[in-house]
């Protein structure tokens, strides 16, 4: 059987007919290879270069690599946090022309890290709960799509900094299932599922050393199931209001846009004595922000990274003489937004030195630089401005460790 690269991109077979599929992935050359952290996976992984991207390369059976192939392009349709399928490689064989196992690619999630990485500095636990909040909103967009993951778990997870949050991503959808709808039975089975993967992780971790002391690693697997129970029911709840308090079902949504979902439609209904109204909301993927961010500026960053630079667009627009406050999503407001990432954004981050920045992408940079400007404000009291906070972070603050300089693992 002939080598065959089935592709999202036509351009991707082309680059990827560069690497040694002749060999099994475990005796590639370092010369392909690029050094980052991997997790833990019960197949062979490798980090390779192709073209301009680095991709993830894992060994597996033909058929479950088609499977999940498919799977991780209908979740990237859907909007979930997932790593980007780019191909699938069959068809390998080795020199003596004996067959080697199929291939699925992924591109590398670029400024992320698997979570035995992030352990190796012993994590204090206000962060190890930022990663709960992440994993457990992760798994509510899933099973808000009908998709049960099957083997939730953090070494199947990517974590990616998010505005002083984290924000986490599916990496292995081998045992994931697509459904219309998901029962109250499967998600109760995928929580489980996380509770005891989770902790089985934990102690590992404890085991080695690699634990905070004041963590409980049966605590924390159980934190998974009350954060996700806690925001499945702000999610999906009914509410029942006074009729007539109409804003009370505006605060609702606020609060749903606050987490990072949309209502994309809604149910009301009045009593039949008129004096309660029930509603009903229909909530859709997270991105609120990221998507109002991108279609105002054209800038594509994380949901908490995108409020934030919301906010300080909005900020900066109150400023400006020809800010139209009665038409916030209007085209003047367009043009404002364009001017604020010409003559705010871009130079701010252009101010601090490239060999400075480490691995933070423009828009964490950005989300830094704002909280020290806050920091500096509110130590002396007025507002020290952009360009006062840019010199003292570059100079007082950069450069420091980079926690995704960490090793790579064998």
């Amino acid at each position: 059987m002939a080598l065959q690269i089935s592709a999202t991109n036509p351009e991707h077979p082309a680059l990827l007919l560069e690497l040694p599929w002749h060999l099994p992935l475990e005796e590639w050359p370092e010369k392909y290879l690029v050094a980052l952290p991997r997790g833990i996976s019960r197949h062979v992984v490798r980090y390779a270069r192709a073209g301009a991207d680095v991709v993830a390369v894992k060994e597996l059976a033909e058929r479950p690599a088609v499977r999940e192939y498919e799977l991780l392009r209908t979740l990237d349709r859907l909007g979930i946090p997932a790593v980007d399928p780019l191909a699938v490689v069959t068809g390998r064989t080795d020199s003596d022309g004996g067959p080697l196992e199929p291939v699925l690619i992924t591109r590398h999630l670029n400024g992320s890290l698997p979570y035995r990485s992030m352990f190796e500095t012993t994590l204090r636990p206000t962060t190890m709960h930022r990663l709960m909040d992440a994993l457990a909103v992760l798994l509510v967009r899933l099973h808000l799509a009908g998709f049960a993951w099957g083997d939730c778990s953090l070494s199947n997870t990517l974590f990616r900094r998010d505005a002083g949050a984290y924000a986490a991503y599916l990496v292995d959808a081998e045992t994931g299932e697509l459904h219309p709808q998901l029962t109250t039975g499967q998600r109760a089975y995928d929580i489980e599922l996380a509770r005891v993967n989770i902790s089985g992780e934990l102690l590992d971790l404890e085991a080695a050393g690699a634990l905070h002391p004041s963590v409980d690693p049966i605590a924390f697997g159980t934190e998974i199931c009350r954060r996700y129970q806690d925001l499945w029911e702000e999610l999906t709840r009914t509410s029942v209001y006074p009729a007539g308090k109409y804003h009370y079902i505006d605060r609702r949504i606020r609060r749903l846009n606050d987490l990072g979902f949309d209502v994309a439609e809604m149910q009301i209904q009045h009593s039949s004595s008129g004096d309660t109204v029930t509603f009903v909301p229909k909530v859709v993927d997270a991105g609120h922000h990221q998507r109002q961010l991108l279609r105002l500026t054209g800038l594509d960053t994380e949901e908490n990274q995108a409020r934030r630079l919301l906010n300080d667009l909005e900020s900066w627009m109150a400023t400006q003489d020809d800010y139209a406050p009665g038409d916030p999503l209007g085209a003047r407001t367009e043009v404002l937004a364009h001017r604020w990432v010409r003559e705010v954004f871009r130079p701010t981050v252009r101010a601090v030195p490239q060999h400075l920045r480490g691995s933070m992408d423009p828009a964490e940079l950005y989300h830094e630089l704002l909280e020290h400007r806050w920091y500096l404000s509110e130590r002396a009291q007025h507002d020290i401005g952009l360009d006062a906070a840019v010199k003292d972070f570059t100079a007082r603050i950069l450069p420091r460790p980079d926690p995704e300089a960490a090793p790579v693992q064998s």
